[in-house]
């Protein structure tokens, strides 16, 4: 139950690039979508407050909260940081 996830959507400015994109787990590519979870430059995994204040729940989510992402080792396929500081400024309900 895998999905791949834009993390600049192309509606937002974003395009149909491999540095645009992260493999997610249908579940959290929906949180990711909405905002309530980002993923920083380093690759790590931040859930948003407002995931427990929006909905009383998602505590399991909580659990992801500084967890590393699986990386693909060639760069050029690499999620480009500019697009995740995009995802985290923009979308990520703080």
């Amino acid at each position: 139950m895998l999905d791949a996830a834009h993390i600049r959507p192309v509606a937002e400015g974003g395009s149909h690039r491999l540095d645009n994109g992260l493999l997610l787990r249908s579940d959290v590519h929906t949180l990711f979508d909405r905002g309530y979870i980002t993923v920083t430059r380093e690759h790590r995994v931040r859930i948003s407050r407002r995931l427990k204040a929006d909905f009383d729940n998602g505590e399991h989510y909580y659990q992801l909260e500084g967890s590393a992402l699986w990386i693909p080792r060639r760069a050029e396929v690499q999620p480009r940081g500019e697009f995740l500081e995009w995802h985290a400024d923009t979308v990520f309900k703080r």
